[in-house]
């Protein structure tokens, strides 16, 4: 089969952003399918194509994948209406090769919305098979979050939401409010996956130098967010806990925020302003350098503003990595990931907006470093037993694949 993969923010395992694209991508061409990845340049992601741009694209193979990436750039940093602006003209010019490639079936993934225009017009104008992935519920999430309020941008996206659903063949939900969500609009649950983000356990098990930033020392009990500084992230709980920490005189306890995003320069200004020597930003990393900061780990932070639409409508990359290197998760707000991390015993679920709790549970990971241990094999353990990519990864190619009628053109 050729399947024409849409996916605006994809990343190689050289970039600092999720590979979950790359990875089915890959699973794809070594169970003998061709693959014509279509994305832009993603801040923080890295596609592996080092050409000029010719007419606002480039083209180029990368480990077996083709890829065709637009002239696009994009950052969580940008505003609403430059995002806004990004985002149509990818959905525009994916429509000119959804038009012009040969393929088998088309897939496209949130985020952004926009990502189920090319399969709308390749469903209902080439009758190709098309497998929508949904990685957020939009406009849910921004909607609860406030961010969005214009009532005639609201309706537009809920149409695109809905027009998307009716014309996938099949859709994929990553977490269990994903696919609720797509039920609630009418799809037929029969026509809905469910596979969530995996853990890239031969990245994170591989050998390698562990390391830490200079300001921690090896006796700290380190504990890091991996991820992006955004509204949706509401990692102003992280510094709060962070002061309560600091007037309990826990010094030995260091909090380390890594990655970029629109709000990392207000929370550097914080931090300073209030004097909050225990927090540590440092930039980005790949995947390689990042599996090298987890070996040095004790506890990875699950962070996420209290906005009931995220407790069970997200599949946050960084627990599936944390889990992966075997790092205990501190989850701050209820939903599907707590009650694993509850049942697993892998770490501490607290409750949102507390962060007298927050610092509790760092201080009693510090105090009890052998249990701390033993969560973190339990976390490893769940890794391999319900979330290794190479199985799910299977499961989603099934899913993908299958969409094909038999009836189909091939590759027209």
């Amino acid at each position: 089969m050729k399947v024409l993969y849409f996916h605006q923010h994809f990343s190689t395992p050289k970039g600092s952003a999720g590979i979950r694209s790359y990875e089915m991508a890959r699973r794809l061409i070594e169970d003998g399918h061709q693959v014509t990845m279509v994305c832009g340049s993603y801040g923080g992601g890295e596609t592996g194509l080092t050409e000029a741009f010719v007419r606002g694209r480039r083209r180029g193979t990368v480990d077996g994948i083709d890829i065709v990436e637009f002239n696009l750039a994009y950052s969580n940093a940008d505003g609403f209406a430059k995002r806004a602006v990004t985002f149509l003209k990818f959905a525009l010019r994916s429509i000119g090769l959804a038009f012009t490639e040969g393929y088998d079936i088309l897939f496209a993934t949130t985020t952004p919305l926009t990502a189920g225009i090319p399969g709308i017009f390749a469903r209902w104008l080439r009758g190709k098979p098309f497998v929508f992935e949904v990685r957020d519920l939009w406009p849910e999430l921004p909607r609860a979050m406030g961010v969005i309020r214009n009532p005639l941008v609201l309706g537009a996206m809920s149409f695109l939401e809905w027009a998307s659903y009716r014309s996938a063949h099949r859709l994929i939900g990553l977490s269990p409010g994903i696919v609720d969500g797509i039920a609630h609009r009418g799809v037929p649950r029969e026509r809905i996956a469910s596979v969530p983000n995996g853990c890239d356990l031969d990245i994170f098990s591989a050998s390698g130098e562990a390391w830490r930033p200079a300001q921690v020392r090896d006796t700290d009990l380190m504990s890091v967010f991996a991820g992006t500084h955004g509204m949706a992230n509401g990692l102003d709980a992280v510094l709060d806990a962070a002061a309560v920490l600091q007037q309990r005189g826990r010094d030995d306890i260091k909090l380390v925020l890594i990655g970029q995003g629109k709000l990392k320069a207000p929370l550097q200004q914080r931090a300073e302003r209030e004097g909050l020597r225990n927090v540590i930003f440092h930039e980005p990393v790949n995947k390689a350098r990042l599996a090298g900061l987890m070996r040095a780990t004790d506890i990875g932070l699950q962070v996420l503003a209290n906005v009931p639409a995220f407790y069970y409508g997200t599949s946050p990359n960084k627990f599936f990595d944390y889990i992966a290197a075997g790092v205990p998760v501190l989850n701050n707000y209820p939903g599907w990931l707590a009650q694993i991390i509850e049942e697993s015993m892998c770490g501490y679920a607290i409750a949102p907006e507390d962060p007298v709790a927050f610092a509790d549970a760092l201080e009693h990971a510090a105090n009890h470093r052998d249990e701390l241990r033993e969560r973190g094999a339990r976390a490893k353990q769940l890794a391999q037993a319900k979330f290794a990519r190479a199985q799910l990864a299977d499961q989603w190619v099934r899913w993908v694949i299958e969409s094909q009628p038999s009836s189909a053109p091939q590759a027209a």
